[in-house]
């Protein structure tokens, strides 16, 4: 390729119109991945401490519980725990699943670690540090991991 102006601005706008659109996706995805990884491990958590009662406690605890809020039996109490952590225990499955079953935190990283390559190449092109055929080479190898990436329209 020739060594232009125009083809260095031209590569230039490529490599910030994909970091636009990786910073989109990093944008909703980031906030996705957090909520469904959060859901996982305070679901699992309460769960755990839901039959944490009565493993250790034994019929003290649930008949202590049972006193607490006036129940008629301790059935009640072990029906509730029971429910409750059946219920947290769904949701963090659910949730690990979801996260695991689309790659989400695979793919994050490797939106971050592109966003941070493209940034530098941009500088690194900007500056003149490199020619442009060697700045494409760099920048279809940076962008390959990224397919998932939908380019976002110009502005």
């Amino acid at each position: 390729m020739e060594e232009t102006p125009d083809t260095r601005k031209l590569l230039s706008a490529r490599i910030e119109q994909k970091q636009r659109a990786v910073r989109s996706y990093l944008g909703r995805e980031r906030p996705r991945r957090n909520k469904l990884s959060n859901i996982s491990v305070v679901g699992s958590a309460l769960a755990a401490m839901l039959t944490a009662g009565p493993a250790f406690g034994g019929t003290g605890f649930t008949s202590a519980v049972q006193e607490i809020f006036s129940l008629p039996d301790d059935s009640v109490v072990w029906r509730v725990l029971c429910l409750g952590a059946m219920l947290l225990s769904v949701a963090a499955a659910l949730a690990t699943n979801f996260a695991n079953s689309h790659s989400l935190a695979d793919r994050v990283s490797a939106a971050e670690t592109v966003n941070a390559q493209l940034e530098g190449l941009q500088d690194t092109l900007s500056f003149g540090h490199i020619d442009t055929d060697e700045a494409l080479k760099l920048f279809q190898q940076y962008v390959a991991p990224v397919a998932f990436v939908d380019d976002v329209p110009s502005r």
